[in-house]
């Protein structure tokens, strides 16, 4: 019987009882495809679907097959979250037919299904699998973690394929190549065991069995083979193919990576790891490649290899061995399975194999039939190994000519093999198999053999070096079945005679008791149940308290009548009887689906019932000291110890949460020896709150007779006070009744029972609890928990009789420790037996005395802490030591030597340091140790939330640090730092910053969300998504944004006003109108071009409707009457095709609106295409547009081909020029084929002409020239030169539009030898500056060299060029290929070949246009001579032109013989449009306002020029080219500023649009204008090479004549500005309320050879200059916290803000309002305090802090504690108080600082009330002042005087000189008496205690036992005094007060 109640003790009540379906189920019946799937089966089962439940389910389930059983399947996991923290909710897979359905739902049931997939054949298997996609595809090395992506995958395998969908929504599908067995998940990606057929056991000998293993490392990857490597049994491990087909999975496992296999055969398990193949073992496996097979081996490889071709063919012969491979024969994918061959490779450490495998392994990712390789015998990796000698297989290998291997990915080596034992039966498959871990950490991996009903656990652990693992001894237990309860350590068996029993490892924990199921023996836990209802008796058990005692050791503590103990079984009997029948039958039958702590159980009547498993503690302490104790004790004991608590806790009934604690001591308690019955203060703890002791007395004992200690427990039980003091009580007079227990207890005093589980370590355990409540102390949370734990240590300590202890306890605590007294004594003899651990100090460890005596400078000791458990004690030690003692080595290394660990069974590792002074180090500059500190502690995971609830003395100087980096931050800080330093607006700018660029962070902020304030009509004119907020700011005095808007319009009719001349006809009048509108239509032909730069990337497509294009509108409305006027009417002449180059430009324009941060993809271009064929030309431009915005890469390249095959020419055009501008500089050999098939002169001589449209030829040029950009390619660069002079050929094939063909070719050339100069490299034999002088001057043309010299022989038949060069066509290419080349070289040699002409013969054989492309080149080539000044420009027109020229003013003119007048004047106005465009790129996007002055001068003087009569001499179209050039100058150096003369120039020239105002010179105005707001004022222009490059495409400087001149430049290039634009504007953004503001920001040059290194204040939003000339930007304050982003670390921080849209977050200091609302600071808070502060703080009105912070807790504590009220009396004071703390924190910002400041008032109130019953509070206080005091604080302030105030000065001496006077009146009013008497070692009266304490604590009086042993007792006067307490560290004052006492002195010293 005594076992049958030892069981009964030991009940577990398992909790959460829940009837369990999966979930699914229900959704299957629910879908809409159940009906399909319920005609296909022909078994009844449509049941299975029924709505009657489990009931009806279970009835189909009978009648189904076997087969149709298996048909339902699930399986369960732990909740996994998209972000990653935890979540408590189950996942459920649900397999049924061919769905699978996958739900999550969490405890309560609440469940969601959340994604279903139906496939189109039978489910045979469904399973989660994480695939891992390395990044650095191209890397062979170890792919580490940080650059591989984790896709989320569910597979799903049918017969002939498996489909992977990841979460990300791809969706993959794999072909099969054979039948597969099942499939395991594993780390690296799936792992596949081929089902192997009958037939193929054995393998015909000359043939090798084929591989039975396979992975897929990515559903994109081939399937290969598995290879094994295992130590052979004749020494060296060999590797080869796992080809044995008796080899069976049984579990695989992520982490650690481990595969369990079952051998048939042996009938053994055999464990293996599972790793990636490193390349040696890869070279080994695939070492048969290189061996030709020897002759005789022929004639089986042709018929093998026949046999493999007819199987690919379908016809499977029947029998062959490769039987299972005929059903897939349809597959897409074919057999791929190499041979398996055996070899000893080296033994390397693991090497990850890429996706891409290197080419040199020389594998292809073929996969054709013809790829097995066959080797003559057959090595497997078992039994095979011992039949053939090893080196028999090296010749006899042979190969199948046409094959490739496949290369292994993953490889498993060889672990453990179970033992052989001699009574083992054939079919002991493990059936389950799982790991687990027990309650001490230690790992089992545990196979379940159903056929003995055994579960075999063997334990494992890593090596040391982590490297592999080790695996130990085997346990058997007996089980029917078993599952793991991960959540707590443990694992549920399910024992034969169907008891529940949970073990933790292989100790037996306890039987599981579910109610509402009877346990299997019977045995309930209720003492006396009732017959009549014994069920309900079940279901809700009584809770006596034996519950709790029971499992402590029974046999002493069960009862104190162990005779009666048989009562209980006269009553179970007849209890048995009624039960049998009533409950018969069910009976737990298998255990299933284990998730967390949750298992669900299967029922024999076929239900499912989910139990949780509770957990091993709930509260915070208890949980802490467990973990501690745990990690203390050997493993073995701290099992024990955490099976009997478990038990004692988890009996059913177990404790309420608040009562946990007390059964905790009780039970630890009684595990040391203690009679918890005999000692006081354990008797009276409350197990139930709610149980009053009368109804549960202190044993529910079944003893009829009562005792005398019954009556004494009810006198001291808490009832018994309660009702003393109770008011009938005192009205009944009754007399108090003394329990006699105290006297009891000292006459006859407790001693230990010495054989108990933990009385050797009390020690120990005592050291351990006593950190942890030193750790505890560091949370201001757990001031419950202190006081509970500290009575436990008083107890120990007290016993121990550790006098230093029990003195620090009662310091912390005095009004707890007085109450108990009571002690246990320990004989001498037993303490010889405890285990005194290396670590036990007999001084306390206490973390604030070594805070303090940090602060104070003095030596300390290594702090203890245990790893793991006190983290708040090592991050604070820490902290301190390299905040204030500034040791930077603290935080560097783990064993750092402020600390030392502590772990169980170590000795004393600490070197005892000499009693070194930590002194403050100066070495390094305290900026860095606070910047050191924050971002240490953000590595650690500390936070703010950490930070409120550390102790306010503690975590001052960690607020310390933040305070001086909140003021002082770096701009490249991580978002964790930002956070806790409390600088929202850098933490957001850094959040933002980590998003990845796709996803774009502009979008929610900048967009304004107003639409714009215009009529409806105007929605459509492509304007409308600019960014209204931004704009308003930049631009807030006038209207020009709209005015800029109105100009460039052209989706609106224009009006076409002319007045009706009498005499005119209404024909002719119609007529005249129709005219004009010709005119006017040029204009708005322009205007697309400038549209497009304004509204540049300011737009993020919504990707599922179409991009809208606005469309070009060429009519017009004639007033007064508002007719329509239309071009089509057939009265005028139009030209043909007129519009097509502008629906282009207008596609483009519409096209650049998009970002580059927009998510796009083929799809949505391909989706944007037109149905109508007049939109081509515009989706044409589109295309181009996305190719300059970076997105044509996404086109796939089939469309890019279907494209280009359609033959338009635009759409070919847009396509070469987009796809290389997304390709710019790469070299991409994909883009260069695409390209050279439209280059005649890159094919080879022989192919065949192709018909390319000359334009088309033209665009592929310059993309040539694009993509080899800046390369100096040898190659590309001959060919292009060769093409400046491409003479027309024979058949007039080349001969119309020459010019810009040449010019693209050096556009080209220019740009491929990009600022390259003289040093290019291997070009000297091309000579290339001499052969473009000549192609610029003319002279014979040079014989043609290369390999199209056969297609140039013969000359042109109507051409008569004759062997010069026609330096017409050629001379613009080689001018500005020449500039290009030395661009910025300052080659003076070169640049004198571009000098103008200076004689009149020479000037006349020059076309004055090219003069100004000379004067341009040679400026760009003399980069830095380059001077914004007239002297400057002036300089380069020749003397002669000087001279004689007229100037630009004259009104008559000179008359002259021998020069010719017009020649002069058309060349002075060309140099000086040279020189002035030059200055516009050299000043391009710099805002130089002395270049700008300077062109602006030369603008208006054209101007005027036009207007005077000398007007004609020069030539009306010269002198209107020479001003667009100015007024694009103009625009490239004010680019994006929208400068407002610059404008107004713009609108003049708008405005004129008849005489010679042609297409061309609108062009050029309106390009002009969309510079100026270039992308809305984002963006502007920079200066590099390759944006002047691309600069020189987009200005050339000769205009077309009309809409469709592309003779001399094609139009597409006007749009590769978009290459020279950068993002340059920073826009402010108030982090509070997310808008745009103003904020003055400083930004710092670079010193130059030009200037010295200057700052300049700057009101942002604006736009920087180029970044590489700055050195630094600060944010000033006052208005917003300082911010300084310092360039010289790299631009890239400032780069990644730019291009997401500038967006630099700002956060307003306190009491401050932004610019827009106070633009001079008048109305700032401060100013209004400063002007009239006068003595009091009463000036401060609580109401006014709403302009200070944003922060409602403030308001709240404004509003609740600063707001005086009527009649306050007492109260005003601390009103006054709390406003000046309030207006102290605010203005100074730190906010945070407010609860410290009360904190420390309430402290020291307290103490003057003298109801100090803890000194926590004054430990803080002290610390603080040490603080403020500290040698390390004083430095600082030194260093840094005008730094922000802290902490008020003021505050804190008031407060020390209160606590000073109140324990100095404590002392005179008797407190020295007390005092006396505790230093001679006298009790003290009760009522002193506490005050006493407080002295002790802030005096920092040592203990009597130090004081004794630094022999103060002979001293007689002061100075001796003084030199004893040299040692004590006892500061001054403390000891003026303490001599009179020690001295014997009676007057006191302190007044």
């Amino acid at each position: 019987m005594s076992d049958h109640s030892d069981e009964r003790a030991t009940m577990i009540a398992a909790g959460d009882l829940q009837e369990f379906a999966p979930r699914g189920r229900e959704h299957c019946r629910r879908h809409p495809s159940a009906l399909t799937l319920q005609l296909r089966r022909l078994q009844p089962a449509s049941e299975l679907c029924s709505s009657d439940g489990a009931a009806g389910l279970v009835g189909s389930l009978r009648e189904v097959t076997i087969h149709e059983r298996q048909r339902e399947s699930w399986q369960l996991r732990k909740g996994v979250s998209d972000v990653g923290e935890e979540v408590d909710y189950d996942e459920e897979l649900y397999v049924a037919s061919n769905m699978v359905i996958w739900s999550k739902g969490s405890k309560n049931q609440a469940s969601t299904v959340y994604k279903a997939f139906t496939v189109d054949s039978p489910v045979l298997q469904a399973l989660w699998c994480d695939f891992t996609i390395p990044q650095e595809k191209s890397e062979k090395s170890d792919v580490s973690d940080s650059d591989e992506i984790v896709e989320k995958c569910i597979c799903i395998l049918q017969n002939s394929c498996i489909n992977v969908h990841s979460i990300e929504g791809k969706d993959y599908i794999a072909a099969l190549p054979f039948q597969v067995a099942n499939v395991w998940p594993t780390k690296y990606g799936l792992l596949f065991e081929r089902s192997s057929s009958s037939h193929e056991v054995p393998p015909s000998p000359p043939r090798e069995p084929l591989p039975t293993m396979f992975s897929m490392l990515h559903p994109l990857d081939e399937i290969t083979p598995l290879v094994c490597k295992s130590g052979g049994v004749f020494g060296s491990a060999r590797v080869q193919y796992v080809a044995d087909y008796t080899l069976r999975i049984v579990f695989l496992n992520a982490e650690p990576s481990i595969v369990m296999t079952y051998d048939t055969v042996q009938s053994l398990h055999t464990v293996w790891a599972l790793r990636r193949v490193k390349p040696e073992e890869q070279n080994t496996v695939l070492k048969f490649s290189e061996q030709m097979g020897t002759p005789q081996h022929v004639a089986t490889s042709s018929s093998l290899t026949a046999h493999l071709r007819s199987l690919s063919k379908g016809d499977s012969p029947v029998g062959s061995p490769f039987q299972n491979y005929s059903s897939i024969h349809s597959q897409s994918r074919s057999v791929s399975s190499p041979s398996m061959q055996s070899r000893s490779p080296s033994i390397s450490n693991m090497a990850a194999l890429s996706r891409s495998h290197s080419p040199a392994l020389g594998v292809h990712s073929f996969s054709g039939v013809q790829r097995f390789n066959f080797s003559s015998n057959a090595q497997s990796p078992k039994r095979h190994s011992i039949t053939h000698s090893p080196n028999s297989t090296s010749s006899d290998s042979f190969l199948i000519p046409e094959t490739e291997p496949i290369v292994p990915e993953l490889c498993i080596d060889h672990l453990w093999t179970e033992t052989v034992t001699n009574m083992r039966e054939k079919n002991s498959q493990a059936s389950k198999v799982f790991i687990t871990t027990d309650l001490c950490g230690q790992k089992f991996l545990c196979f379940l053999v159903e056929s003995q009903l055994q579960l075999r656990c063997v334990k494992f652990q890593e090596s040391n070096d982590k490297s592999q693992l080790i695996f130990g001894s085997v346990t058997n237990i007996q089980a029917k079945d078993a599952a793991p309860v991960q959540g707590i350590d443990t694992l549920l068996v399910l024992e034969g005679s169907g008891n529940l029993v949970l073990y933790s490892g292989v100790v037996r924990v306890g039987k599981v008791f579910i109610p509402g199921l009877p346990a299997p023996s019977l045995t309930m836990s209720n003492q006396m149940p009732r017959p009549s209802t014994p069920l309900d008796s079940v279901s809700t058990p009584s809770k006596p308290l034996n519950k709790h005692l029971g499992p402590l050791e029974e046999g002493v503590l069960l009862s104190p009548v162990p005779e009666l103990r048989d009562s209980s079984k006269l009553h179970d009997s007849t209890y048995v009887e009624d039960c049998t029948f009533q409950q018969l039958g069910t009976f737990i039958h298998a255990l299933r689906d284990p998730v967390h702590n949750r298992v669900t159980l299967e029922l024999s009547n076929n239900t499912m019932v989910r139990i949780t498993i509770p957990e091993i503690a709930t509260s915070e302490l208890v949980k802490r000291c467990l973990q501690g104790i745990k990690a203390i004790l050997p493993k073995e004991i701290a099992v024990q110890m955490l099976v009997k608590w478990y038990n004692a806790y988890n009996a059913p009934g177990g404790p309420s949460y608040h009562s946990e604690w007390n059964l905790f001591v009780t039970c630890l308690m009684n595990m040391m020896g203690y009679n918890t019955e005999r000692l006081s203060w354990t008797r009276n703890l409350d197990f139930e709150g709610s149980l009053s002791p009368v109804i549960a007395p202190k044993k529910a004992r079944p003893s009829e007779t009562g005792s005398d200690e019954d009556w004494e427990y009810l006198l001291s039980s808490d009832y018994h006070r309660n009702f003393e003091s109770h008011p009938v009580a005192k009205a009944l007079r009754l007399d108090p009744l003394k329990a006699s227990a105290p006297k009891d207890d000292f006459s006859q005093s407790l001693s230990l029972d010495s054989s108990t589980l933990l009385f050797t370590h009390i020690p120990a355990i005592f050291f351990v609890l006593h950190l942890i409540y030193e750790e505890l102390k560091l949370n201001s949370l757990m001031g419950e928990g202190i006081r509970s734990l500290v009575v436990l240590l008083v107890q120990l300590a007290r016993d121990l009789k550790l006098e230093a202890y029990i003195d620090y306890y009662y310091r912390d605590y005095p009004a707890l420790v007085k109450t108990s007294r009571q002690s246990c004594i320990i004989d001498q003899v037993q303490t010889g037996f405890m285990h005194h651990p290396s670590f036990f100090s007999a001084e306390p460890p206490s973390i604030f005395q070594w805070l303090s005596s940090c602060l104070k400078g003095e030596g300390v000791q290594p702090y203890p802490y245990l790893p793991g458990i006190c983290e708040r004690s090592k991050l604070v030690v820490v902290s301190v030591a390299l905040y204030i003692l500034g040791d930077e080595s603290a935080v560097s290394n783990e064993a750092s030597h402020y600390l030392y660990k502590i772990t169980s069974g170590q000795r004393k590792q600490q070197i005892e340091q000499d009693d070194n002074r930590c002194s403050f180090r100066h070495s390094t500059s305290v900026s860095s140790l606070a910047e050191k500190l924050v971002i240490w502690m953000t590595n650690v995971g500390f936070t703010l939330r950490d930070l409120e609830s550390l102790p306010f003395g503690v975590a001052l100087p960690i607020r310390d640090a933040i305070y001086y980096c909140r003021e002082q931050p770096a701009s490249d800080w991580p978002e964790a730092v930002c956070l806790l330093i409390g600088r929202q607006d850098l933490s957001k700018q850094a959040c933002e910053g980590n998003l990845q660029k796709g996803k774009s962070s502009v979008g929610p902020v900048l967009s304004s969300d107003i639409p714009s304030g215009t009529e409806s009509e105007e929605d459509e004119d492509g304007m409308n998504d600019m960014n209204e907020e931004v704009m308003s700011l930049i631009w807030s005095e006038d209207l020009r944004v709209q005015e800029v808007r109105r100009l460039l319009q052209s989706a609106r009719p224009v009006r076409v006003n002319v007045v009706q001349m009498p005499e005119a006809s209404d024909h002719e009048y119609i007529e005249e109108k129709e005219n004009r509108l010709l005119q006017l239509c040029q204009r708005t032909m322009a205007l697309p071009v400038g549209r497009g730069m304004f509204t540049l990337f300011s737009y993020h497509p919504v990707p599922t409707e179409q991009l809208p294009i606005p469309k070009l509108n060429l009519t017009g409305r004639a007033p007064p009457r508002n007719t329509t006027v239309d071009l089509n009417s057939g009265n005028i002449d139009v030209p043909p095709n007129m519009a097509c180059w502008a629906s282009f430009h207008n596609g483009v324009a519409a096209g650049l609106k998009i970002a580059p941060a927009s998510q796009i993809d083929s799809a949505w271009i391909v989706y944007n295409k037109p149905k109508i064929a007049e939109l081509a030309n515009e989706y044409a431009g589109f295309l181009m547009a996305l190719g300059l915005n970076g997105h044509l890469t996404k086109l796939a390249t089939l469309n890019i081909h279907d494209y280009l095959t359609k033959g338009h020419e635009m759409t070919s055009i847009g396509l070469l020029l987009g796809v290389s501008a997304a390709k710019l500089g790469t070299m991409d050999m994909a883009i260069t084929r695409l390209l050279s098939i439209h280059i005649p002169a890159l094919l080879p001589p022989t192919s065949t002409e192709l018909d390319v449209p000359h334009n088309v030829q033209v665009a592929a040029v310059i993309g040539i020239g694009l993509v080899y950009q800046g390369t100096a390619h040898r190659h590309t660069a001959e060919v292009l030169l060769a093409e400046i002079g491409r003479p027309p050929g024979p058949e007039m094939e080349y001969c119309t539009d020459r010019e810009s063909y040449s010019l693209a070719s050096g556009l080209a050339l220019g740009m491929v030898c990009l600022g390259h100069g003289s040093n290019l490299i291997g070009m000297s034999d091309l000579n290339v500056p001499e052969q473009l002088y000549q192609y610029m001057v003319g002279g014979h043309r040079r014989f043609q060299a290369g390999m199209h010299r056969e297609k140039h022989k013969s000359p042109s038949y109507q051409i008569k060029e004759g062997d010069t060069i026609n330096v017409d066509v050629t001379c613009p290419g080689a001018t500005l290929a020449l500039a290009m080349i030395y661009l910025k070289t300052n080659n003076r040699s070169i640049a004198d070949w571009l000098q103008a002409p200076d004689t009149m013969y020479l000037l006349d054989f020059v076309k004055p246009e090219f003069l100004l492309l000379r004067t341009l080149a040679r400026c760009l080539i003399l980069w830095d001579d380059i001077l914004p000044n007239s002297k400057w420009v002036n300089s380069n027109v020749p003397q002669i032109i000087r001279e004689n020229s007229i100037s630009l003013h004259a009104t008559e003119l000179p008359s002259s013989e021998d020069l010719s007048l017009e020649t002069l004047a058309q060349a002075h106005v060309y140099i000086i449009a040279g020189a002035c465009l030059s200055l516009g790129f050299r000043f391009a996007g710099s805002e130089n306002l002395a270049a700008f002055k300077c062109l602006y001068k030369y603008a208006t003087d054209f101007l005027k020029c036009l207007s005077a009569p000398t007007a004609s001499i020069t030539g009306h179209y010269n002198l209107e080219t020479c001003l667009s050039v100015l007024l694009l100058s103009l625009a490239m150096v004010m680019a994006g500023s929208g400068n407002l003369k610059v404008l107004q120039l713009c609108r003049f020239m708008h405005k004129k649009t008849g005489g010679e105002m042609n297409y061309g010179f609108h062009l050029a105005h309106h390009m002009a204008l969309g510079l100026l707001f270039l992308g809305g004022g984002r963006y502007s222009l920079s200066t590099s090479n390759s944006s002047i490059a691309a600069l020189l495409c987009a200005l050339y400087p000769h205009f077309p004549v009309h809409s469709t001149d592309n003779r001399y430049h094609l139009q597409a290039l006007r749009h590769l500005y978009v290459l020279a634009a950068e993002p340059r504007l920073l826009t402010p953004v108030d982090v509070d309320s997310n808008t745009p503001c103003y904020a003055l920001i400083e930004v710092t040059y670079k010193g130059t050879q030009w200037y010295a290194e200057a700052t300049e204040e700057l009101m942002a939003p604006t736009l920087l200059p180029e970044l590489h000339l700055l050195k630094q930007i600060r944010v000033k304050g006052p208005r917003y916290w300082e911010l300084l982003i310092d360039l010289s670390k790299g631009t890239n921080h400032l780069k990644s803000i730019l291009s997401k849209g500038g967006v630099l977050y700002v956060k307003l200091r306190a009491g401050q309002l932004s610019y827009k609302e106070d633009p001079m600071g008048w109305r700032s808070l401060l100013a209004q305090t400063v002007t009239h502060r006068n003595s009091e703080a009463r000036a401060f009105k609580p109401e006014a802090i709403s302009a200070f912070t944003s922060d409602p807790a403030l308001f709240s504590f404004a509003d609740y504690f600063c707001k005086p009220t009527v009649n306050m009396g007492q109260k005003q004071e601390i009103l006054d108080l709390f406003s000046s703390i309030l207006y102290e924190c605010v203005t100074q910002e730190n906010p945070e600082m407010l609860p410290t400041y009360i904190a420390i008032d309430q402290a020291v109130r307290r103490l003057e009330r003298r109801e100090m019953s803890e000194t926590f509070e004054l430990w803080q206080i002290k610390l603080v002042l040490e603080f403020f005091s500290s040698r390390s604080h004083q430095e600082r302030m030194s260093r840094n005087p005008n730094r922000g105030l802290f902490m008020n000065s003021e505050f804190l001496p008031v407060m020390k000189c209160t606590i000073d006077n109140t324990l100095d009146r404590w002392l005179q009013a008797g407190g020295d008496v007390s005092l006396h008497s505790y230093l001679s070692g006298q009790p003290t009266e009760e009522s002193q205690l506490s005050m006493l304490a407080c002295f002790l604590i802030y005096h920092s009086v040592p203990t009597p036992g130090q004081l004794a042993a630094g022999g103060l007792e002979g001293s007689t006067n002061f100075s001796e005094l003084l030199l004893k307490f040299k040692q004590l560290n006892m500061p001054v004052r403390a000891l003026l007060r303490l001599a009179p006492l020690l001295l014997g002195n009676p007057q006191s010293m302190v007044l």
